[in-house]
């Protein structure tokens, strides 16, 4: 059999194989990640002492209550998230003081955003290594724009701007990881 017989049929074989048996050990192979194993991870940034202490007056508006965590999977690359969405009738500086200062105290780096978000008055970044694994924790601004392109309809305590999600985010695999991403 010619060489280019042989390759196009182990070619046919190896991509019916990789149909068949699904995509993980070609993702693996060419160093994507899934959230296959994660579940520690989740539960590590879902205990983020950050994400259950907002500031003074704060509320969980209606369909929003307690951490969403989990893991997802994106173009190749995957991550686990914890968040937690406020709604808050003081200002955006009390949200950000207070933020600022919690921070501090349980050892999260600020850093950079890198970004300069129009109608964003919260947009706040920290860093940490969270049992080994580098973590960002970010605070910022919701709006009924963006709530609504997230999930619909927007609880009215969150309609007039006065929401912010607190959110915590790690490589799956426990990989570098910082604001700037």
């Amino acid at each position: 059999m010619p060489i280019r017989t042989r390759t196009a049929l182990l070619l046919a074989v190896v991509l019916t194989a990789g149909g068949l048996g699904g995509c993980s050990a070609l993702t693996a192979a060419m160093g994507f990640t899934d959230c296959e194993g994660s579940g520690e991870r989740v539960e590590q940034l879902r205990s983020i002492a950050l994400l259950d202490t907002p500031p003074k007056g704060a509320t969980e508006p209606r369909g929003y209550e307690g951490v969403e965590a989990g893991c997802w999977e994106d173009s190749g690359y995957a991550s686990v998230q914890a968040d937690r969405t406020y709604a808050f009738s003081g200002t955006p500086a009390e949200v950000i003081r207070h933020y600022r200062t919690a921070a501090a105290r349980d050892g999260w780096r600020p850093g950079s955003t890198g970004r300069s978000v129009p109608d964003m008055p919260i947009d706040l970044c920290f860093t940490l290594s969270v049992d080994g694994t580098p973590t960002i924790l970010t605070v910022s601004s919701l709006t009924p724009t963006t709530l609504a392109w997230e999930s619909g309809p927007v609880p009215p305590e969150l309609a007039t701007g006065s929401g912010f999600r607190v959110e915590a985010t790690a490589d799956v695999e426990g990989g570098a990881i910082d604001c700037d991403d």
